[in-house]
């Protein structure tokens, strides 16, 4: 299974990438290689501040084509499968009460 690599150096720039409306997390992944709905990936995501990254297995569940709306970049949402670490939980701690600001996000 293809791994990706996942870097968030700020809060921030994880807020942009995490997709809450997925009942186990996701993330959203910025690039121009076209991927189907349901194609499996590991990912392995650094969290701002830590010093090891948190493996996680996910599928393609959203992709944004290129020429999106507004200032949203080309790239594809995956969805958690094998969350064994909690990532989502340790992102959604992270976060905060950063989750119910109206700042768009790359998805949603």
């Amino acid at each position: 299974m293809e791994e990706i690599p996942l870097e968030f150096r700020s809060v921030h720039e994880l807020y942009k990438h995490f997709m809450p409306f997925i009942q186990q997390g996701g993330l959203f992944f910025e690039t121009n290689r076209l991927y189907d709905m349901g194609h499996p990936l590991a990912l392995s995501v650094l969290l701002p501040g830590s010093l090891e990254p948190i493996s996680v297995s996910g599928k393609i569940v959203w992709v944004t084509p290129i020429g999106s709306q507004g200032a949203t970049p080309q790239g594809v949402g995956i969805g958690f499968i094998d969350d064994k670490d909690h990532l989502k939980d340790r992102i959604e701690t992270m976060l905060g009460t950063m989750l119910n600001s109206n700042e768009p996000t790359y998805t949603m």
